[in-house]
């Protein structure tokens, strides 16, 4: 006959059954709250990690970024000033050229075979610095009479605006000597006449005229301001 069960009979005690429910239920918040407290730090730290990284590559990017613009800034400015370089080198070849064309122009004149009689070649102006002055270079030529000598006087007029209107200026206004007529000039083939002139005050000059006379002679030639300023004849004629 297998034995009797034996049972254990314990008096119940409320208010200890209930301590213990509270004490399982606070262990078991006490828990979920350390699980989320770690899984948030975890959390943060991931974001965080990945924060920096991110941090690291855009910095990277950006510097990347700056080391291109400053070397296409460098190259560009060597472009510009190689460019610069280009424009001065193919100005001045071209008033090279222009110069041998004029000095071909001139000599051609006096040496080929057609006869020429007084001629106004060439004017360059010169301003002077800091006032209203220009200086100029006439040249002239003539091969009509071959070795002898021909004289006479050359003579300027501007013309231009002055407060809205034409007006020109003669010889005596732009030399400011009333008894002005003109410089004297005397050469066998070429010579070049120097002289200055004042402009006055509000003038805006767009003509020169150059006039010379002597000897019978007679010769008139007209030239813009704006070409005669830039010293496009060139004026390495011999002297």
């Amino acid at each position: 006959m297998a034995p009797l069960p034996t049972y254990v009979v314990r008096s119940s005690d409320p208010a200890q059954d209930r301590r213990r429910r509270w004490s399982l239920a606070a262990i078991w918040l006490a828990s979920l709250l350390l699980t989320a407290l770690l899984t948030s730090a975890l959390m943060r730290h991931n974001a965080d990690a990945g924060s920096s990284a991110a941090l690291r590559v855009a910095q990277e990017r950006s510097s990347a970024q700056d080391a291109r613009i400053a070397q296409l800034a460098r190259s560009e400015q060597v472009a510009k000033a190689a460019l610069a370089d280009l424009q001065t080198s193919l100005r001045d070849r071209d008033e090279e050229i222009d110069g041998l064309r004029a000095d071909l122009a001139f000599y051609g004149r006096l040496l080929g075979g057609k006869r020429e009689g007084l001629t106004v070649h060439a004017l360059r102006l010169m301003p002077v610095a800091g006032s209203r002055a220009w200086n100029f270079v006439a040249t002239l030529t003539q091969n009509f009479k071959r070795g002898e000598e021909t004289s006479g006087r050359i003579a300027l007029t501007v013309e231009g605006v002055v407060d809205g209107r034409l007006e020109t200026l003669d010889w005596k206004t732009l030399a400011q000597d009333p008894n002005a007529g003109g410089i004297a000039y005397a050469f066998k083939y070429f010579a070049q006449v120097r002289g200055t002139m004042m402009l006055p005050d509000g003038f805006v000059p767009n003509r020169v005229v150059v006039r010379a006379e002597g000897d019978g002679a007679r010769a008139e030639q007209a030239f813009t301001w704006a070409d005669a300023s830039k010293g496009q004849e060139n004026d390495n004629v011999p002297q």
